[in-house]
């Protein structure tokens, strides 16, 4: 590996040799094959129908409850449309995804974020924060893997979280795009499977378990939500993209979605343990979680060490990083997002070696 290779730890995205292109390639001929008319033409705003179902199915809920759209960040949008207006109070993990922090602040919404610890979102502080008279519209969680930080929400927590949200009147969205890359531990179950009073919505995409250029994700979530916001999606753009989803869908039926994400899941899980085990061999007085699952590792740096000096400096010598404030209304100068999805193995020790130095230099100024 030259020096002159960028190595990125900057997108979380997974790299090409992950990808299944030669079954993504037969699901597109299987679709066209299979269905011509429903894939060609204008389709509805829920999406490509028997996409919506196969959906459904894994989550155990009724069809209408389930909106298919161009991708889980446009899910996001339609729900933060639909609930957040100028004002409106809204909890957020801290740290959070850094466009979460952007769409919300857009709309005018008034963002409270509340600390992440390793099993993550503090239920207690957000208690308080409730009981001060803070009344937010929803509160916005990633419980599994979550980006940026990689922590996994706790059984009980997701309990707790459920109990504030029926008592205090709030929805929990319950943002899960990482949920089936798990590379150790056990699955725990969806606060959408745990919902008996209506006041979970899910959403999910097929980005990071098949690839990001289809563009696939979803909203579940109560009946009347999603035909509300169908209705707006149907006066925004018709329908989302029928091509993609029905591809996705052929995709999920024949079974390769279970082999994708085991050949996503074991890549990742190799890169994430070989990340740790370089961080801590070449960076001294480093911090973090890892992660059981997801892209994305959270990387706390020495107190002397500023990051909007490492990044210049990481940049010089040919490696790419976040930096943690992006993710937060205030704080996080000493923290670094890494995503290890799009790295390889044999990059991720030298990028790591490349990202001491830029450390080493900025400490010695």
């Amino acid at each position: 590996m030259t020096a002159e290779q960028l190595i990125s730890f900057a997108r979380g995205a997974p790299s090409l040799d992950i990808v299944d292109v030669a079954g993504l390639k037969a699901a597109a001929q299987r679709a066209f094959e299979a269905d011509p008319a429903g894939i060609t033409a204008y389709g509805t705003s829920v999406g490509y129908l028997p996409l919506r179902e196969w959906i459904a199915q894994k989550h155990g809920v009724a069809p209408e409850q389930v909106l298919v759209t161009n991708g889980s960040l446009q899910a996001d949008a339609f729900l933060f449309n639909e609930l957040v207006g100028p004002g409106d109070a809204v909890v957020v993990e801290r740290p959070t995804y850094d466009r979460t922090l952007l769409n919300l602040r857009n709309l005018g919404g008034e963002v409270h974020q509340v600390t992440l610890q390793p099993d993550g979102l503090d239920t207690d502080e957000l208690r308080k924060l409730l009981e001060s008279g803070v009344r937010p519209k929803l509160a916005h969680v990633i419980p599994n893997y979550q980006n940026p930080a990689g922590v996994t929400l706790a059984l009980p927590k997701r309990r707790a979280l459920l109990e504030l949200a029926a008592e205090f009147g709030f929805t929990i969205f319950e943002d899960d795009p990482y949920a089936d890359v798990r590379f150790r531990g056990e699955a725990l179950p969806s606060m959408l499977s745990m919902d008996e009073r209506g006041v979970v919505v899910h959403a999910s995409s097929f980005t990071k378990t098949i690839c990001p250029g289809v563009r696939v994700g979803y909203l579940v979530g109560p009946a009347a939500t999603i035909a509300s916001i169908a209705k707006k999606a149907t006066n925004l753009y018709i329908s989302p993209g029928m091509v993609a989803q029905a591809i996705v869908h052929q995709f999920c039926v024949s079974g390769d979605i279970e082999r994708s994400i085991a050949t996503v899941s074991r890549a990742l899980g190799e890169r994430a343990s070989v990340l740790a085990r370089s961080l801590r061999e070449h960076i001294p007085g480093v911090r973090f979680t890892e992660p059981d699952g997801g892209y994305f590792l959270w990387v706390e740096l020495p107190e002397d060490v500023h990051v909007d000096a490492v990044l210049p400096a990481a940049a010089e010598r040919g490696v790419a990083v976040v930096k943690g404030s992006d993710f937060l209304l205030e704080g996080g100068e000493h923290a670094l997002r890494l995503a290890y999805s799009a790295v390889t193995v044999d990059q991720i020790d030298e990028g790591v070696r490349r990202l001491a130095a830029a450390i080493a230099a900025v400490r010695e100024r």
